[in-house]
């Protein structure tokens, strides 16, 4: 699998000729200043929560690309109401896309949408194909509900790393563990003044934990 990072959680999955976005948030991001709006390819766009910094292009990048939006039952709703497709789901359930399966698990978070509506609860996503498996944590605390994924076996999986708002590098660490998985991608971190990180501190942590975190630079991709 082929994954491109758009900067703070935004990334793209291209599984069997299909491209998976999720959480884009690239306009108002100002480290992500390289990545043009109308360059991005999306098939289907997932949603991990309502907050403003994980659907602030949601709705433009659906028009331009005519991808359905794919969010929990509240957020996939409020965005369906802006005149773009949206499949609702629920913790437990989501789409077979036929190419792969989407499964919604729980995430540890808060979730309002940017009128300040109920934004449902939180969660991330389990991805499952003939090309492997990744598992996106979106926002997060650690949770032991992450040990019912270790069965997945992941090819990779993508943990935010940033603390304050959601898990820092240590609890990223210990996320890996309980879901069984080697290689992690970083995200959430560095967007903001209290999610900044020492990129050398948390290779080096993983790496001593015998990990690997790969923390890409905005616009890189890499093969999983």
């Amino acid at each position: 699998m082929n994954i491109t990072y758009y900067g703070h959680s935004c990334f793209a999955a291209e599984i069997g000729g299909k491209t998976l976005l999720f959480d884009p948030f690239i306009t108002p991001n100002p480290l992500a200043k390289s990545i043009k709006l109308d360059q991005i390819k999306a098939d289907h766009i997932l949603i991990t929560h309502g907050h403003s910094d994980h659907i602030a292009d949601a709705v433009a990048l659906s028009r331009q690309t005519g991808a359905p939006l794919i969010a929990g039952f509240e957020v996939a709703t409020w965005l369906g109401k802006q005149g773009v497709k949206s499949e609702p789901l629920n913790h437990g359930g989501g789409p077979d896309l036929g190419f792969c399966r989407v499964k919604y698990v729980n995430a540890i978070h808060s979730s309002s949408l940017p009128d300040g509506s109920y934004g449902g609860n939180p969660g991330g996503f389990v991805i499952t194909s003939a090309e492997g498996n990744f598992y996106y944590s979106g926002d997060t605390a650690l949770t032991r509900d992450m040990e019912l994924i270790a069965s997945t076996r992941l090819a990779f999986a993508v943990l935010c790393v940033g603390g304050h708002f959601t898990m820092d590098v240590e609890d990223a660490i210990q996320a890996a563990r309980m879901i069984g998985c080697d290689n992690i991608m970083g995200a959430h971190y560095d967007t903001f003044p209290p999610i900044k990180i020492d990129h050398d501190q948390a290779i080096e942590k993983f790496r001593a934990a015998g990990k690997r975190l790969h923390l890409l630079k905005i616009g890189a991709s890499h093969k999983f």
